[in-house]
């Protein structure tokens, strides 16, 4: 499967703050995190609503998620705010830098950084805050402190809209970058869910000074099936059947993503009835494999022979009212 795929890097050190961009408080849990997550990557999605402001506020959104919905990167942006975003951030510099009263942590508009962030890696010559940084760092690292330092590339997040059938099963994709360049595979295990990640080793931004690059995050969108939905690793199956076999029953067959199975219809079966079939949902490695639940369906003919009319209005006169028992 050809998938052109956009390649970009979102960027960091955004100017709004990334609890806001996802509309959550800064107590919120993991789960609000996500859950506030899916539902915009949902309602944004390009493939959804096209249009350069939608993109962008996708890309925020996704690029919020993947600082606050990691443990520890939203700590240090608990910690120090947006600086701690940019590529070769030094914690224990800012600690530090802190320490001698030059740094504030929080967020944008909560103390924020009250120095020359380039401070942190050395400073410009002039004898002031950066020199004694650099002095007291060469101290504390010993020789060759004040030498370039290796920086990894940092990580670069991109998307990727795959098939029900395939975020179920699994699947390889071949993707192109925007541009040019070299098309990587890369497998999608089976399980994916929407707002799932897939890390590709090496393919993010380069890294200075001979270090590695970063990595490249794909996230995951799954498009909708036109009969199955999924709850979990559970699946929900709507399956038609036809006035014979409902009142008759008998065998039918119904596909799975482990093949399709014969399934056995009761005799009597009304529409809405439900029948689980264990270990035919969705199979993720490590876990246990999720049920396949069937929601039995009757469909009467639709053709307006006279023959057909006849034949319901006969059946009819052996139907008990089917709403005696309701009532509010």
């Amino acid at each position: 499967m050809d998938c052109p795929l956009g390649l970009g890097d979102l960027g960091y050190g955004l100017v709004q703050d990334l609890y806001s961009v996802l509309g959550v408080s800064k107590g919120a849990s993991e789960q609000e995190v996500k859950k506030a997550y899916r539902r915009l990557a949902s309602e944004l999605h390009p493939d959804k609503n096209p249009g350069a402001t939608t993109e962008q506020r996708f890309k925020e959104v996704t690029g919020a998620y993947e600082v606050l919905g990691d443990k520890d990167k939203r700590a240090l942006y608990d910690e120090f705010g947006e600086v701690s975003l940019r590529a070769g951030f030094d914690a224990d510099a800012a600690r530090a830098a802190r320490n001698f009263g030059g740094f504030g942590g929080g967020h944008p508009g909560q103390g924020g950084v009250n120095f020359d962030v380039g401070d942190l890696f050395g400073g410009d010559g002039d004898g002031g805050f950066g020199d004694m940084l650099g002095d007291l760092f060469r101290r504390t690292r010993g020789p060759g402190a004040g030498q370039p330092r290796a920086q990894r590339g940092h990580d670069t997040i991109s998307n990727v809209t795959v098939s029900f059938a395939h975020a179920v099963k699994g699947t390889t994709l071949k993707l192109s970058p925007r541009g040019g360049g070299e098309v990587m595979t890369v497998r999608i295990p089976a399980g994916a869910d929407d707002g799932s990640r897939v890390r590709v080793r090496g393919k993010g931004g380069l890294g200075a000074h001979g270090a590695p690059p970063g990595d490249m995050l794909l996230v995951i969108a799954v498009e909708p099936h036109p009969h199955f939905t999924r709850d979990g690793d559970d699946l929900h199956l709507d399956l038609p059947i036809t006035l014979s076999e409902a009142y008759s029953g008998g065998q039918v067959v119904v596909p799975t993503p482990h093949g399709e199975v014969k399934l056995t219809v009761p005799e009597r079966v009304q529409s809405g009835q439900k029948m689980r079939l264990r270990g035919k949902g969705v199979a993720r490695k490590g876990k246990p494999v999720g049920d396949l639940y069937v929601r039995f369906m009757v469909e009467y003919p639709s053709s307006a022979d006279e023959a057909v009319a006849a034949a319901i209005e006969t059946l009819d006169g052996y139907q008990q009212d089917p709403r005696r028992d309701l009532d509010f």
